[in-house]
């Protein structure tokens, strides 16, 4: 009973998501409703969002970022690999470091 539950709960999570990403252009504030019912329906049930739902949650404010539109998104370009992503909402500014595994060699053409 209890992994059926985890299932669907997952499942929404991840319609909810991808339905806010979709809306986000065209009506913000359905996206921002959308998002805040994925992160009640993890939070009800605790099951802790995948990794790629909770990308576009602000570490700091916890509102939904739609990547492009209401946050900034950069390319560090220093040894270290990494993204900088920016809430233009509060202003916080975290980074992501990508390893180096996944980096693309330039001589592997």
């Amino acid at each position: 009973m209890k992994s059926a539950v985890r299932k669907i709960a997952i499942e929404r999570m991840q319609i909810l998501i991808e339905k806010a990403i979709l809306n986000a252009k065209i009506n913000p504030d359905l996206s921002q409703r959308q998002a805040f019912l994925a992160r009640r329906i993890s939070t009800r049930h605790k099951i802790r969002m995948p990794y790629a739902l909770r990308m576009v949650f602000c570490k700091k404010c916890k509102s939904f970022i739609a990547p492009g539109l209401n946050s900034r998104i950069r390319i560090g370009r220093t040894s270290v690999k990494s993204i900088r992503i920016s809430c233009n909402l509060c202003g916080h500014t975290y980074r992501k470091v990508i390893p180096p595994s996944a980096t693309i060699k330039k001589n592997s053409i």
